[in-house]
């Protein structure tokens, strides 16, 4: 693999020019936002490292130092913006070390480059899904909200958490309880029910439908996890209650609802496009 100027580890100096850079693209970047936001680009506090191509690092106006790319690197592999040139040095770095990422997500042009300049070395990707539609809400939806579509209180974890096993299994195709007994995963989506993000509809105890917001920046609140029980798929559930999570980011957190889907899912992108929602960029996903 050619080798060219090396992506460099971002730090605090970098600041501004990371938000800069996040901001250009607030739906596509809004993973990361999120993180930034609330932990800054230090390393330990971030969760991962973020690379940067181009600036200096001497904390001046965004504008002189203005990042040429980004990217995220933790339980997640994320190019959120950059030319080939910057790609491969992001790729340069990765393959530094061993992976640790279960998988590379992002904008499609970034993702599939730097996913061209790994493969040989990563490869074979358990699955690339190379067409994800990445869509957005900025107003109420069009689909009326399920009323009975509610948050989760952290008394039901233990009824909620099969139908997010389930759904988890179903869209990424592995179990998210192996490997740690299914620990890791379970304080996830503890988090997400205490932070009042996880979602559902329960009749008889029983979770029929579910939907978290998965990550939420200053501007956009990400959909993620809509899964509907099997013996009650069809009936309307899954669009109702996304409509019922979307409304809640739009209008009652004052953030532009986004989400993405895979292309061959054409029920899930037909339900989403009844509720309002439009494509604004095109995400990819190399799994692993």
């Amino acid at each position: 693999m050619l080798r060219v100027a090396g992506a460099r580890l971002l730090d605090d100096r970098d600041y501004s020019a990371v938000r800069a850079a996040l901001g250009a693209n607030p739906v596509a970047s809004c993973m990361v936002s999120a993180r930034v936001e609330i932990a800054g680009v230090d390393p330990w506090r971030l969760g991962g490292e973020l690379w940067g191509s181009g600036g200096t690092g001497l904390g001046a106006d965004p504008a002189d130092v203005g990042l040429d790319g980004l990217c995220f690197s933790g339980p997640n592999l994320m190019p959120l913006c950059g030319d080939p040139q910057a790609i491969r040095s992001f790729a340069d770095r990765a393959l530094r070390r061993a992976r640790v990422c279960s998988s590379v997500v992002g904008p499609s042009e970034q993702v599939l480059g730097l996913w061209e300049e790994l493969s040989g070395e990563w490869g074979p990707a358990r699955e690339v899904r190379a067409e994800q539609p990445l869509m957005a809400l900025d107003r109420q939806p069009d689909v009326l909200p399920d009323r009975f579509v509610r948050p989760v209180r952290p008394d039901e974890l233990e009824r909620y958490l099969p139908a997010a096993i389930a759904m988890f299994t179903e869209e990424v195709g592995v179990d998210p309880c192996a490997g740690d007994g299914g620990a890791g995963y379970r304080a996830r989506v503890a988090e997400l029910i205490s932070s009042g993000r996880a979602f559902a509809r329960f009749e008889d105890g029983e979770v029929v439908f579910k939907a978290e917001i998965g990550a939420l920046s200053q501007r956009v609140g990400q959909i993620q996890g809509v899964w509907v029980h099997p013996d009650r798929r069809g009936e309307g559930l899954a669009a109702a209650g996304t409509s019922a999570v979307a409304s809640r980011l739009v209008g009652g957190m004052g953030r532009v609802a986004s989400l993405y889907v895979n292309s061959f899912n054409t029920p899930a992108l037909a339900a989403y496009r009844r509720i309002g929602f439009r494509q604004v960029g095109s995400f990819s996903t190399v799994l692993f």
